[in-house]
């Protein structure tokens, strides 16, 4: 069994067990219990705009999959980090159309 615990570098005790009791797992709510919101962002990007969708509530696997998703739907790069979706680009009237039509209430942010 893997052990992802990034605080601990070397214990000293022949004993330790990482307690993986503790570990919060995310539960995916269903879209239409979701409140998104989509924006554009250039800050710290060097003027470059991106795609930002938060406010998921979901387990990694399931956002990083509706991030493949997005980005394959778009056609362009980006990451799942921090519970966020990054899309590269001005995607915001494309992803709200598919994000409303898998049933996310969606707003959209800014201008």
């Amino acid at each position: 069994m893997k052990n992802n615990n990034a605080d601990i570098v070397y214990s000293t005790d022949p004993d330790y067990q990482h307690d993986l009791k503790n570990e919060e797992t995310r539960l995916t709510l269903t879209p239409d219990r979701q409140n998104l919101k989509l924006s554009l962002d250039r800050k710290a990007r060097k003027g470059k705009e991106v795609t930002l969708i938060q406010g998921f509530t979901a387990s990694e696997k399931d956002l990083k999959e509706l991030g493949k998703e997005l980005k394959k739907i778009c056609g362009v790069g980006g990451t799942v980090k921090n519970g966020e979706i990054l899309i590269q680009g001005n995607f915001s009237d494309k992803l709200f159309g598919h994000l409303t039509a898998l049933g996310y209430k969606v707003k959209k942010i800014g201008g």
